[in-house]
């Protein structure tokens, strides 16, 4: 067994030769994460693309959204040469890696790809995930998906590099809250401080991550937090505060559904609340809800419950009813106080 740095299950050192081996004797690997990608999503199947990339192999990297497109926060991170739509991924891959998805479903347009695939290697942190491959770098102690990613990257012998750790970065980052969330470990500072020493600019990725929005989102924020409840009666007593953005809401500014996944974190600052929620509705007319917890409500739970999962302080489902009905639905999964 590898070093867990948490006290959790660390993934098996068979598995992890057996990992390198598949990596190794391929000549192309088609790497995938989850819909919607997030940072560490993005950010550990960049980084591992152009790692293999510079062993030789030819890399194809993708995720299966309808409407495919990297979020603009994240345009700033290297390795896009790598990625393609999901019309031009391969249908049935030799080696295929998935990255932060914790259930094949996350895959979106990817997943039959997932289920033709001769090898299929699942990277990722999620508690919940059972495994869907052939073989699992599967790790629910790690703060996040690119501390796997930057192992597998070492034992392929790839030097760390500025793009590479870049992606790691920002994986790392997002993950730990900026490093505020209770896995932020001394191994969690070790790792950045690794990626930093190869020259790139914490400044410059937290800025692009947090401190830059177009004029609109004030607009549409506005119309969010002036519709905020606050439901103390919610999460065993410990109170719910929540909002929602409407397709029209976004019409007005000329804002895409992927500018405003921020709004949970400043929802989130509520005192009176232990749990956070904002339902965003996307241009399919579905309700994406996000979900935050201070420690003592599981969010994970219960969002699995409705069909989505995540972690116990961060999570999220779609859902396909009105809003008042979907946050009662919530309401009425959320488990009592740990």
């Amino acid at each position: 067994m590898t070093p867990d740095h948490t006290g959790a299950p660390a993934v098996p050192e068979e598995t992890w030769r057996r990992a390198v081996e598949l990596v190794t004797a391929a000549e192309e690997v088609a790497l995938a994460c989850h819909v919607s990608p997030d940072g560490d999503a993005l950010g550990s199947m960049l980084a591992t693309g152009q790692a293999l990339a510079a062993l030789g192999k030819r890399v194809v990297a993708s995720f299966g959204d309808q409407r495919f497109g990297v979020p603009r926060l994240l345009r700033f991170l290297p390795g896009q040469d790598l990625l393609v739509e999901p019309a031009g991924y391969p249908a049935a891959p030799a080696l295929m890696m998935t990255f932060d998805a914790s259930t094949v479903e996350r895959l979106g347009l990817l997943g039959d790809s997932a289920a033709k695939a001769r090898e299929l290697i699942v990277v990722d942190h999620h508690p919940g995930n059972a495994g869907f491959g052939t073989m699992s770098l599967i790790d629910p102690g790690v703060a996040a998906t690119a501390v796997l990613a930057e192992e597998l990257i070492r034992r392929l012998g790839v030097p760390l590099d500025k793009d590479i750790a870049t992606c790691l970065y920002t994986g790392l980052v997002t993950d730990t809250g900026s490093f505020k969330y209770d896995s932020t470990t001394p191994p969690v500072h070790e790792m950045a401080a690794r990626l930093i020493a190869t020259g790139l600019s914490p400044e410059l990725i937290a800025r692009d991550l947090y401190d830059r929005s177009p004029f609109g989102y004030l607009r549409v924020l506005g119309a969010a937090l002036s519709r905020a409840e606050l439901d103390s009666a919610a999460a065993g007593g410990l109170g719910m505060v929540w909002t929602y953005v409407t397709r029209a809401d976004r019409a007005l500014s000329g804002l895409p559904y992927n500018e405003v996944e921020g709004m949970i974190d400043i929802v989130r600052r509520a005192d009176e609340a232990e749990v956070a929620v904002v339902l965003k509705e996307d241009d399919d007319g579905a309700w994406q809800v996000s979900t935050r917890s201070k420690g003592a409500i599981d969010v994970g739970r219960a969002c699995h419950l409705l069909g989505g999962g995540g972690h116990a302080r961060a999570a999220g489902f779609t859902s396909y009813q009105p809003v008042t009905q979907t946050v009662a639905a919530l309401r009425g999964v959320l488990p009592p106080p740990a």
